[in-house]
Formats: C-alpha cells, structure tokens, sequence
C-alpha cells in the first residue's frame, strides 16, 4: 500500500511537472497551470477539482518530505522556506520570522491564496498549512500521507488552524 501511494505520487508530480513553465514577470504561469485529470485527484485530496496546480508546489512538498526529521527540531519555518525557495516556487527567502505569520507573507509578497479550508485533512496536496497559537506558531506543508515541516506527521500539528495557502492559476 505505501508502495502503490509513493509511485502514485511520483506520478502525480512528473505530470504537474509537465504542465508547469515560467512566465517573465513571475515564476508562475497561468498558461500551463491545469486541474488534475480524474485518476490523479483522489490523490491530491477532495478540493483538488477546483484548483489549477503548479507544479511546484507538489515538488516542495518532495523536498520537504526528503530533508524532515522524525521529531520536531522546532524549525518548521526555516524547513518550509528551503523546501519553497528549492523547488522555485518563491524567488526569495521570505523575512518573516514567525511560522505564524507565513500565510500573510506568502500571499503579500509571493502571490499566494488562501483556500476556504477549514480542516487541514481536507487541503490540497502542496498546500502550506499555517497555524497559530501564543507563541510561534507552525507551518507545514500537506503531503499524500499527512503533512511535514521540519518532521513528518500523519496528523495535523495540535494548534489553531489559520488557513491554507497555495500559488493559484
């Protein structure tokens, strides 16, 4: 079963790999964004039908998934800048120092959106979960099998939810 998922998810992103290109005045372009056939969107989760993905934001959430640790390093948002920053999907280090903070730089600065999701189980695969809390808070990034920063989890990070967040078409 772990097996049939990581070669379904491999698929997934050689095929969003395919559709995504750059456009001069942005990483992003609209172009060559597309929603997910049929057989690759149960995949991608119960929202995916409505979104055009770029491709990488699936290849950030590889990245993450490569570089996490099996224990929190209380790094979440260093790990999730690298793993945006490596897979081109942001041109710069983001500068905000706070995980919580985040969805808020990310949409501003990067050109990112927030999903009406309430319930990160129900966020596309590639979408960066942000959360809140009194101090920090945390950010990770949704993944086929659960969701990773700086760790990898089946379950969402224990913390009041804020929004998750994806490079629209």
């Amino acid at each position: 079963m772990q097996r049939s998922v990581s070669i379904l998810f491999l698929a997934a992103a050689a095929l969003a790999t395919a559709l995504a290109a750059r456009a001069d005045d942005s990483l992003y372009d609209a172009r060559h964004a597309t929603t997910p056939p049929p057989e690759v969107a149960h995949f991608l989760g119960p929202k995916s039908g409505g979104i055009n993905y770029d491709a990488r934001m699936i290849h950030a959430a590889q990245i993450a998934m490569s570089r996490a640790y099996p224990h929190p390093t209380w790094r979440c948002w260093h790990f999730v800048k690298d793993a945006l920053i490596d897979a081109q999907v942001i041109d710069s280090r983001p500068t905000s120092s706070w995980a919580k903070q985040a969805g808020d730089e990310l949409c501003r600065r990067y050109g990112f959106k927030k999903l009406r999701v309430r319930n990160p189980m129900n966020a596309p695969v590639g979408a960066v979960l942000v959360y809140g809390g009194a101090d920090a808070g945390h950010v990770e990034i949704r993944t086929a099998t659960g969701f990773v920063s700086d760790f990898v989890s089946p379950t969402p990070y224990p913390r009041p939810f804020i929004g998750a967040y994806v490079k629209p078409a």
